[in-house]
């Protein structure tokens, strides 16, 4: 039974944070000129992931499609997206450039993973309150529906439906310059620069601890997790608590860390801790994820077990920020 609880545990902290969990296999690159010739040939690729979202015109959606998609290319999209070429002109667009990918990406992912064209796209509606995120992605490989997810809620945005796609397998990084880039044009607000910079690196760095971490993904997750939520309940004030909770994180949940690792997490807790962060987004978005598995849970003593914890917690973060 605790070994149940603690998988739970893990699993719902894990939405917290904003890096979902990375596929074995990772492709970084939107596009270079290398492997252009191999992406054309596997065009008819579509591998949908994450939740189950639909969009129609009377959502009044935004969307923000690759700066470099051909015509074919982007037909591919926006049938995946479920737009039909006829209608395509009654919908509010923003195209995304490969350098707006490297103005946001270039502090955090080389720029020959970066690539050289912007083709994932992505189409997002404003949803009702209490909706939560939901994200469907066809043809991603690198940026995952919970990264989207993860990467919104820090940012801020609530109550959101995302159709993230791409003619082919990609990695996904101009939808997640897009997906921000579409919410703002939606709702006319501005999105403050340096929790969007924050967002982006969190994703990034739990995506490479992930890989160099030997471990189980979902710990790496619910270790990042848990120290974000000790910093937003006020518990870590200083490098050297950052320091010691992460000794302490690495011992709770098994995982071996290289002092490279542990540098990374410091330096992202220690960029979070010093943000004015809508916890409320995120705890929010914790509240969500709880609704989602509850079905799915046929023991209700855990249940009430999971539910117990994560109230005390949500409780705690929103008075401290309060």
């Amino acid at each position: 039974m605790k070994g149940r609880i603690k998988k739970l545990t893990a699993l719902f902290l894990a939405t917290v944070t904003l890096a979902a969990a990375s596929p074995a296999a990772v492709r970084a690159q939107e596009l270079t000129p290398e492997t252009e010739q191999v992406t054309q040939q596997s065009e008819s690729t579509q591998q949908q992931e994450g939740d189950e979202v639909t969009i129609t015109k009377d959502d009044r959606p935004y969307l923000a499609l690759g700066g470099d998609l051909t015509a074919d290319q982007q037909h591919k999209v926006l049938e995946y997206m479920g737009i039909e070429a006829a209608d395509f002109d009654q919908y509010d667009v923003v195209y995304v450039t490969n350098e707006e990918e490297h103005k946001y990406l270039d502090a955090y992912v080389p720029k020959e993973k970066i690539g050289t064209r912007a083709l994932s796209s992505v189409m997002i509606s404003l949803a009702d309150k209490g909706n939560g995120l939901k994200v469907s992605t066809y043809n991603i490989n690198y940026c995952t529906a919970g990264m989207y997810k993860n990467a919104l809620a820090t940012a801020g945005v609530q109550d959101a439906n995302v159709i993230v796609a791409g003619p082919f397998e990609l990695s996904g990084t101009a939808a997640l310059v897009g997906t921000l880039e579409a919410y703002e044009k939606l709702t006319g607000e501005e999105l403050n620069e340096d929790v969007v910079d924050a967002a982006m690196d969190e994703l990034v760095t739990t995506g490479e601890l992930e890989q160099s971490i030997d471990g189980d993904s979902e710990d790496v997750e619910a270790m990042i997790a848990d120290l974000k939520a000790r910093i937003a309940n006020g518990d870590l004030d200083s490098k050297e608590e950052i320091k010691a909770a992460i000794e302490d994180a690495a011992e709770k949940y098994d995982l071996k860390l290289s002092e490279e690792d542990k540098e990374k997490i410091l330096a992202l807790l220690d960029k979070l801790k010093n943000l004015d962060l809508d916890w409320d987004s995120i705890a929010n978005q914790a509240e969500d994820w709880a609704n989602q598995i509850k079905g799915n849970l046929q023991d209700a003593g855990v249940w009430d077990k999971v539910c117990a914890f994560f109230q005390k917690l949500l409780d705690a973060i929103k008075s401290f920020f309060s």
